[in-house]
């Protein structure tokens, strides 16, 4: 049991490079994403930045929700599926304990 317990505890801080590298790797899939969905929506490439004299509010608002959006969702799928394959090879899940993301 106590070699069940230790293992419980160093899981986490290992998971944390792995953590790390899908984090990376979920801002680029969500900026792809974000990229491909502004250009759906609006049939431009480039979405509005917060200072973009030439854009409204509006604009702006919908770009920073779309990608607030998209990078949520990116991120929580690639963190669960990255948990989810941690804890079939290991038996263990990766979070120390239950709570919030931060």
């Amino acid at each position: 049991m106590a070699k069940s317990k230790k293992k419980k505890l160093k899981l986490p801080l290992a998971y944390k490079p792995l953590g790390f590298a899908m984090g990376w790797a979920s801002g680029a899939i969500a900026g792809f994403a974000f990229r491909k969905t502004w250009t759906a929506l609006r049939h431009e490439e480039d979405a509005p930045d917060a200072l973009d004299r030439d854009r409204g509010w509006g604009e702006i608002l919908l770009a920073a929700a779309v990608q607030g959006a998209l990078f949520a969702v990116v991120r929580s799928a690639v963190d669960r599926t990255g948990a989810k394959a941690i804890e079939r090879s290991t038996g263990v899940w990766p979070a120390a304990d239950k709570g919030g993301r931060d």
